[in-house]
């Protein structure tokens, strides 16, 4: 194997300064070699199973060994005709290295086995900007083509746009892009101009649906419709420094802008990651929006840590506060109640609820070891009642964790009503489960492509 490709250890094919067609001579032979051999002898060969392309285009080895984890993962799930381009642009020499790998997997059912062929292309030189006539041969009839840009996509590059023409969307993580401020206006461009059955996907915007739910979930009862209207103020947390650390945030914006009609008006940025935003809503009523960077060691640069949404309308205020890693410290021990005897039971919550209602059995333990442990000691020991007997020792436990980083606290204040509180766990998500999900809701997002545009035209007015 040359030594400038690094597949799998388990590639079952490979070759160096490789055309294509013998790469899908290789691949046409592996399939017919597996056909074959799981079809038994009254059998005819199973046809083969496909539900999608997926092309991965990266840039450097870790985006490739990222790209080939997620894909096979991927493989095990869904058939799908995958291929991973290694783009070698710097390198003059126009060659080719390749290399297949397969997984089979068989289901506990009596189901066929399914072989997953992983293509692994290594592109040099000026053949990189041609990935349309490398990738075409590759791509199966009749289902979509996916383009992951494992990296920053070369936006306004022959070789993005060459890409394009044969992929019925472009999936992306903004979260990742080397240069996320000047990105994210191209990828907006791109998103306008491009041909019309062309989709567009982003990973970030995937991990800001539990902020989104969350969001409209609040507004979803039919009595507090009528409050989005007043909405008069929004405060959005992000984490690091510099403007490309906002995008996430301004995709939040964006979200509220293009859904609820806000016309930007102004928009400036401070020090210390301080934004400041100004539009109109219905023609006149002012809301001002605010980002503010603020450190959380337990999440990564750029993304969101709290949002705000604060106003009035029908006659009452409102106030929503969504905390991702909340700052709670440490509580003591109760000392009322049931006091001393707090028993061991989980607290089944993660906030001041769940500690009361394991109070509550606390208590109600106590006094049912108080009241019986005449008879229980008796008929533990044979000794009479009365005799040695010993309160029962049981302690407080506290449940919290020091690390947050998976919990969204939400707090609702509705006019002079106690504030409600809700705690959910934000699950976390690999990379290929992240895509996975990305793939099956769909590229063609109207939601996401105007949240985008709006989220454009506010970064670039700060």
């Amino acid at each position: 194997m040359n030594a400038t490709i690094k597949p799998e250890a388990d590639a079952v094919w490979s070759a160096a300064d490789v055309s294509m067609a013998a790469v899908l001579e290789a691949l046409d032979n592996l399939r017919k070699q597996f056909a074959v051999a799981e079809a038994h002898d009254d059998e005819h060969p199973h046809p083969r199973s496909c539900v999608m392309t997926l092309v991965a285009v990266a840039s450097t080895d870790a985006e490739e060994r990222r790209a080939q984890r997620a894909a096979r993962a991927i493989g095990k799930l869904h058939p799908a005709q995958l291929v991973v381009i290694r783009d070698q642009a710097e390198m003059r020499s126009g060659r080719i290295d390749a290399a297949i790998i397969t997984d089979t997997h068989r289901p506990e059912s009596d189901c066929c086995p399914i072989q997953c062929e992983l293509v692994v292309l290594h592109v040099r030189g000026a053949a990189g900007e041609h990935l349309a006539s490398l990738v075409d041969p590759l791509l199966q009839s009749g289902v979509p083509a996916y383009l992951w840009w494992v990296g920053t996509p070369p936006f306004g590059k022959r070789e993005l746009a060459d890409a394009l023409r044969i992929c019925d969307a472009l999936v992306i993580d903004s979260a990742r892009f080397d240069s996320p401020y000047h990105s994210l206006l191209e990828l907006s461009q791109l998103a306008a101009s491009a041909h019309e059955r062309l989709g567009v996907a982003d990973m970030q915007w995937a991990r800001l649906e539990p902020w989104r739910e969350t969001v409209a979930g609040f507004f979803a009862p039919a009595d507090r419709r009528a409050l989005m209207s007043g909405i008069t103020e929004v405060g959005i947390d992000y984490v690091g420094d510099g403007r490309g650390n906002r995008v996430a945030a301004a995709l939040l914006i964006g979200w509220f802008a293009s859904a609820l009609g806000w016309k930007l008006q102004r928009a400036a940025g401070g020090g210390g990651g301080i934004v400041a935003a100004h539009f109109s809503a219905d023609g006149w009523r002012p809301v001002q929006v605010a980002f503010r960077s603020m450190p959380k060691a337990q999440l990564n640069q750029g993304e969101v840590s709290a949002i705000r949404i604060a106003g009035a309308a029908g006659g009452r205020t409102f106030q929503l506060t969504v905390l991702r890693d909340p700052e709670r410290p440490p509580r003591p021990g109760p000392d009322i109640g049931a006091g001393g005897y707090q028993s061991q039971h989980p607290t089944g919550g993660e906030d001041d609820a769940g500690l009361e209602l394991a109070q509550r059995k606390a208590t109600w333990h106590r006094d049912v070891l108080n009241g019986n442990r005449d008879s229980l000691h008796h008929t533990a020991t044979g000794d009479a009642p009365g005799e040695s007997v010993s309160p029962p020792a049981v302690f407080v436990r506290e449940r919290r964790r020091a690390d947050n980083s998976l919990v969204l606290l939400t707090m609702i204040d509705l006019g002079g009503a106690p504030t409600l509180r809700h705690v959910q766990r934000v699950e976390p998500e690999d990379e290929a489960t992240l895509l996975l999900r990305v793939l099956s809701y769909g590229t063609h997002d109207n939601v996401y492509e105007r949240s985008l545009t709006a989220a454009a035209e506010l970064m670039q007015a700060i």
